[in-house]
């Protein structure tokens, strides 16, 4: 099956609108790529920013709804300007002059067509650093083995075990089936991590996974999952940087931030399984306390 913007089926939702026509369906996506901010990143995992930073590119809209999203100005509100292929090529040559140690997508999902084509011209430019896909995990299998060969590093979320809680806070179907496949992909595609000199990664794949307050025991099967599926050493990044945004103030449930206590039990379930690779985000000394961004531990050193 084609890819294609046409009869858009791009994601797992498969709209089906004519994108070529600038037509949305549930992403809000036109034909055009529309972009947040471009930038120099310092506060990714210590192995993509590294001390010069990474390349990170924000792209609008997203196929996902999440009532607790931290960045829905730019996800459902559409913040953004349009631009063109050549541009965003441009771009990324941009951030490789001023000393990024890579190009990092955010929220590439819905443009990857656009995406793949400003990575072929920015290669005939002179791009040689590492492509980073920084997504939901929510995708397609037959669009990522379109990317096949253009993507070094693949940067999923792995936010839901069961399938009604991704319903219910992101309102898609079918979460958990669709995002154990896209993983399964993305890891033939690009096997275990490769690091340069500097610890910089350079290919492979880094699963993340937000903490939800009140869910601890989806968090503890997801880890099942992934050193089942995916094994053992694994890298993985358990971010502790919940807090309540957006819509979440409607869902009691989530609508504090996660605990010490919290905390502690995965650190301690990770231990128990035997993990060997990751981070895992740190909180402050009091429970609301929270440090800003990704300020990260290793889970073990090798």
């Amino acid at each position: 099956m084609s890819i294609t913007l046409k009869k858009c089926n791009l994601c797992p939702h498969k709209c089906g609108v004519n994108r070529l026509e600038n037509k949305i369906g549930i992403c809000k996506a036109t034909n055009n790529v529309k972009l947040a901010l471009a930038n120099i990143h310092y506060f990714e995992e210590p192995c993509i920013s590294g001390k010069t930073g990474s390349g990170t590119v924000f792209f609008s809209n997203c196929n996902l709804n999440c009532v607790f999203c931290q960045n829905y100005k730019i996800s459902q509100l559409g913040f953004g300007e349009e631009i063109t292929i050549d541009r965003l090529a441009e771009i990324f040559i941009e951030l490789q002059k001023r000393g990024a140690n890579n190009i990092n997508l955010v929220s590439p999902t819905i443009y990857s067509l656009q995406i793949k084509e400003a990575i072929k011209k920015a290669k005939e430019l002179g791009l040689n650093l590492p492509i980073i896909y920084n997504s939901s995990g929510y995708e397609d299998v037959e669009a990522l083995k379109n990317l096949d060969g253009y993507i070094d590093v693949y940067l999923p979320d792995f936010k839901y075990y069961k399938n009604e809680t991704a319903l219910e806070y992101s309102k898609i179907k079918n979460y958990f089936n669709i995002t154990t496949l896209a993983l399964k992909e993305m890891k033939r595609q690009v096997g275990n991590l490769v690091f340069d000199d500097n610890g910089i990664i350079q290919k492979g794949m880094i699963v993340r996974h937000m903490i939800l307050p009140s869910h601890i025991m989806e968090t503890i099967r997801i880890l099942d999952w992934i050193k089942e599926n995916l094994g053992d050493d694994t890298y993985i990044s358990i971010m502790a940087q919940y807090f309540p945004t957006n819509k979440a103030y409607l869902y009691k449930e989530i609508n504090r931030k996660i605990t010490k206590k919290e905390l502690n039990i995965v650190k301690n379930y990770l231990e128990k399984i035997n993990m060997q690779n990751g981070y895992i985000q740190k909180i402050g000394k009091h429970e609301e306390e929270f440090v800003p961004d990704f300020n990260l531990e290793g889970i073990r050193k090798k």
